[in-house]
């Protein structure tokens, strides 16, 4: 019987100016994938793919530096190695614009919209503790509420569309489904 796998302990912390470069350095020249710097969820649909070109980089730098820190970076030492998006639901246009993810209810809710970790780290735990960190920016935030919108039973897709997370490991770090018009996308919630 083999040892199960040890998994790699995240420091969190939130994105700051002093910590853009780390941010750069994890999404890459493609900006995590695609130029989306993870402006995917933020901004109309002709404005994201018009900003593939290095717009979309530039937004979330003016992002960064406007503040409060638009999400969280894990880190594995020194090393960033993943990243949490999250924010009042209302920062995020597709949310307003999605039938399937459209409110719950009245209740102000903060959003995670967008999970990126190192490729080379993936599948290995590390979610749960990145939605933590982001969980407790949210609630520095004076967030009460937090929800997610993962997929559920993904098909086999390359990990890189997965982006909104995986409900399994929502739960883990003490999501439950609030709401669910899709069969593949439930609308998780936690009290933070």
């Amino acid at each position: 019987m083999s040892a199960p796998p040890i998994v790699p302990k995240l420091t969190v912390h939130p994105l700051t100016p002093a910590r853009w470069a780390d941010f750069e350095k994890l999404f890459g020249p493609r900006g995590a994938c695609g130029g989306c710097w993870c402006m995917a969820m933020r901004l109309p649909q002709a404005q994201y793919q018009a900003g593939k070109a290095g717009g979309n980089k530039r937004r979330m730098k003016a992002r960064v530096a406007k503040g409060p820190p638009p999400g969280v970076l894990g880190y594995v030492g020194k090393e960033a190695v993943a990243w949490c998006s999250v924010g009042p639901r209302e920062e995020f246009d597709a949310l307003a614009r999605s039938r399937v993810l459209k409110p719950v209810d009245e209740q102000p809710v903060w959003s995670i919209t967008c999970l990126y970790v190192r490729k080379d780290l993936r599948n290995q735990g590390l979610m749960p503790q990145i939605v933590k960190g982001a969980a407790a920016l949210a609630k520095k935030g004076g967030a009460r509420l937090l929800e997610a919108y993962p997929t559920e039973n993904p098909p086999k897709l390359p990990d890189v569309f997965l982006w909104t997370g995986v409900a399994s490991g929502f739960t883990r770090a003490g999501f439950r489904e609030a709401a669910r018009r899709s069969k593949a996308r439930p609308i998780m919630r936690m009290k933070v």
